[in-house]
């Protein structure tokens, strides 16, 4: 390893250091689940962690979401981020978030952590195939957040956008990919063969707004459009 990749790698560490000492603290419940994740989980590196749990819980408040979807629980962070930004709809009914796991041996974790949390009472868990009950779902979703098979985004995504509300948010994980976007695709490689189909198809959807951030390994930013500034002229 040169001088020069050390010194950035050091940097880099030193700047998320910093970062995560100026955001909102993270919650204890939450260390509690990232402990877990990397105690008892393969792959705990896809736990969505400190920053990107406040980045989600945010963007609950900033939409108002009162109903929420997600699509890979993997160990629960993500969820019970977007469940603490949650709020009651206009009624008063309590909040709702729908998330879908694929993999029913982290059943007993997930059941597990989310009675342990008083957020647990507003999450419904469903395991098994996402393209399967997403059509039993009902529509309108304030929000939505995509983590789950990167091969299939293109096919959650044609689903999904029906389900959102005017207005609802999509936020997509790992559309970066690693920097693989920009590189040779081997045939082989069909989880970057998915997000590049899925990064092309949401670029071209005029039925939304769109913008990738360069955090973690990339967060897209989905908003299905309510109106149009051509639409307020007619």
């Amino acid at each position: 390893m040169t001088d020069d990749v050390m010194r950035w790698e050091e940097a880099d560490r030193l700047m998320d250091e910093y970062i995560l000492k100026h955001i909102e603290a993270e919650p204890e419940y939450l260390k509690e689940v990232h402990r877990l994740t990397n105690l008892r989980l393969a792959y705990s590196q896809m736990c969505s962690g400190h920053l990107q749990g406040r980045l989600l819980k945010m963007l609950c408040r900033l939409t108002d979401a009162h109903r929420v979807l997600e699509l890979g629980t993997f160990s629960g962070y993500a969820t019970l981020s977007l469940a603490e930004g949650m709020t009651p709809d206009s009624a008063g009914n309590a909040p709702e978030i729908d998330t879908v796991e694929i993999f029913d041996e982290l059943e007993d974790f997930l059941r597990e952590v989310f009675a342990g949390s008083p957020l647990g009472k507003y999450i419904r868990l469903h395991i098994g195939d996402a393209l399967e009950i997403l059509p039993v779902l009902k529509a309108g979703y304030d929000l939505c957040f995509m983590d789950a098979d990167k091969r299939l985004y293109p096919l959650y995504y044609n689903k999904v956008i029906e389900l959102m509300r005017p207005g609802g948010l999509i936020v997509a994980d790992n559309t970066l990919w690693g920097g693989k976007v920009v590189q040779p695709v081997k045939p082989s490689d069909t989880q970057t063969q998915g997000i590049l189909a899925f990064n092309d198809m949401v670029a071209a959807d005029d039925r939304v707004e769109t913008v990738i951030l360069p955090l973690r390994d990339g967060l897209t930013l989905i908003r299905k459009k309510e109106w149009t500034i051509q639409d307020s002229t007619k």
